[in-house]
């Protein structure tokens, strides 16, 4: 019996300890031997508390209860062990006895298991949570998985896209999908725009192979869609627009020029803005009135606070009174509820600058002289005056002594307004400032053309200088940007042969006519004078915005004079 024993105890994977009534080690077989790190014959016989760390058979021996699959530490293994009394047939406790096995390998498995599974959990909440629609395929092109995201912005359901094929949801213009084209070539796709069905959505998709080892076992796809990013680029540009509304653009070193006139302008500029006395700045359309306005208020104290542009020319009639001083709730249909602030209350502690001041109706133009009198603007629709303190600076390219002659503006608002006028010269009055502008606008044009134009030349300036800038500075600049936009990409100087608009008009300040007379189209000379004047005639007109009084002067004829020649040519 004693030789069966020993040959199962060598035999088994488990670990077998027993003692006697005293304690001492009585068997203690090889994978004991391997698991306490003890030697056989160091163990038997000794005291079982000297060779086994922690030993609970003391406490078995002592109490007789029975201990069943503990899990512990021995030494660098996970065992787990059972622990029972050894009786004799009267039921004496003679010794105890415990049988332990390696369980290391198997709890390291399920330590694995565990940290794999908590992995698992944690890419599945990210799966679930992130906001970029995420799509999986496998080997054969098929959809295998898709995150909540994906359905917010394709419109596609799990159950509808499990099973379909890489061409189902997303495709470019060439009609392959980013998972098509992933498995094709086995290599990451960049951002690339495409479109999603059914909801029609552009979106940046990206994708990758899915590898194990050197095999591809499918394809992962991100979307990200760019509609809302679109959105917020739609309400920047409006938050930008809204802010260059309410601050000043432009300051004293944009006001381009060193002719004596203009060094007077600017030197009237500088005195206005110390002061907070109302402003009118008078010159022709497109000499840089509103440029002076920014200025003006840039240079003041006011510079932190809101500066309001209003075009009066631009504004509804019926929508003046409403613009300018704000509305109550329930004034009138249409009305929004609170009512809103008009431009005054908005620019309270700023500027407003008022363009084209001339265009305001008298109506209005009563309304007007007491705000400047007294300081405080009412409401459409309300009762109660609203304090406001209000730098005004306006601005006209009219003769308003004249509107008053006519009947069409107050004297008491332009002595109101004419404070502290200053004149903006045109630029046929200042031509020595032609290179000045005419290379500040090949800085600027260049940035927004994106080409690298670096000079003039000196014949094209020449060229620049004959004319008479009927539309001033603003009609150079145009004139500049069409003979960037005439040259080739590798021209760096804007030559002569790049301002043929000029040519074409005919119109030069010392009154001579350049045109080409092609072989059998000569013509007396009368009917070259009478063709001239005809088409010159109708070139001023245009640009006196078709405005008779302005175009006599300009013309130097008396309205009568201009009333005739324009019914000899039929000019409407």
């Amino acid at each position: 019996m004693r030789k069966e024993l020993e040959v199962f105890l060598t035999s088994t994977h488990d670990g077998v300890i027993a003692i006697d009534k005293s304690c001492n080690i009585t068997l203690y077989n090889k994978e004991a031997e391997k698991l306490v790190g003890i030697p056989r014959e160091m163990a038997l016989n000794k005291r079982v508390e000297e060779i086994v760390v922690n030993t609970r058979l003391p406490y078995i021996l002592e109490t007789g209860e029975y201990e069943i699959d503990w899990q512990q530490h021995l030494r660098d293994y996970e065992i787990i062990s059972s622990r029972m009394p050894v009786k004799n047939k009267d039921g004496e406790i003679i010794g105890a006895i415990a049988i332990f096995r390696n369980i290391t390998d198997r709890f390291n498995l399920d330590k694995q298991l565990t940290s794999m599974n908590e992995y698992k959990s944690l890419l599945q909440a990210l799966f679930q949570a992130v906001q970029d629609a995420i799509s999986v395929v496998d080997e054969n092109g098929n959809h295998i998985m898709i995150n909540p995201a994906y359905t917010n912005i394709t419109g596609i359901t799990t159950d509808e896209i499990y099973g379909k094929d890489a061409n189902y949801d997303v495709f470019e213009n060439d009609g392959e999908s980013v998972h098509a084209k992933v498995l094709r070539t086995k290599k990451p796709v960049g951002n690339t725009k495409i479109t999603t069905r059914p909801s029609g959505k552009v979106v940046i998709a990206r994708g990758a192979p899915i590898m194990v080892g050197t095999k591809l076992k499918g394809s992962v796809a991100i979307l990200h869609d760019i509609s809302e990013i679109k959105q917020l680029t739609t309400k920047l540009n409006e938050a930008e627009k809204r802010i260059r509304e309410l601050s000043a653009r432009y300051t004293v070193d944009d006001i381009v020029g060193d002719s004596k006139v203009m060094i007077e302008a600017k030197e009237k500029m500088i005195k206005a803005s110390q002061v907070p006395a109302t402003v009118i700045l008078r010159g022709e359309s497109g000499t840089g009135k509103e440029m002076f306005a920014h200025a003006i208020h840039v240079e003041s104290n006011r510079r932190e606070k809101q500066f309001i542009r209003v075009n009066c020319a631009a504004i509804p009639e019926t929508l003046f009174e409403s613009e300018l001083f704000g509305y109550e709730e329930g004034a009138f249909t249409g009305a929004k509820k609170g009512g809103k602030k008009g431009y005054f209350e908005e620019a309270n502690n700023g500027t407003i600058f008022l363009d084209e001041i001339s265009e305001i109706n008298l109506n209005i133009q009563v309304k007007l002289l007491r705000v400047l009198q007294e300081k405080e603007i009412t409401r459409v629709g309300g009762v109660k005056p609203i304090h406001v303190n209000v730098r005004v600076i306006s601005a006209t390219n009219k003769n308003l002594k004249e509107k008053i002659d006519m009947g069409e503006f107050r004297d008491d608002l332009y002595y109101r307004l004419n404070v502290f006028p200053i004149d903006i010269p045109p630029l046929r009055n200042r031509l020595g400032d032609i290179e000045l502008l005419a290379n500040r606008f090949v800085e600027k044009l260049n940035v927004e053309y994106g080409r690298n134009v670096k000079a003039i030349s000196l014949k094209a300036l020449a060229e620049l200088r004959k004319y008479d800038w009927p539309g001033n500075v603003r009609e150079l600049e145009n004139i500049i940007g069409r003979s960037i936009i005439s040259m080739n990409a590798n021209e760096q100087i804007i030559l002569k042969d790049h301002l043929p608009f000029l040519t074409n008009m005919g119109i030069r300040n010392n009154g001579e006519y350049v045109d080409e007379i092609e072989d059998g189209e000569i013509m007396t000379l009368a009917e070259a004078a009478d063709g001239f004047e005809e088409d010159y005639l109708r070139k001023a007109y245009e640009l006196c915005e078709y405005n008779k009084t302005m175009t006599a002067k300009k013309l130097g004829v008396s309205i009568r004079s201009l009333y005739y020649k324009m019914e000899k040519y039929n000019i409407k």
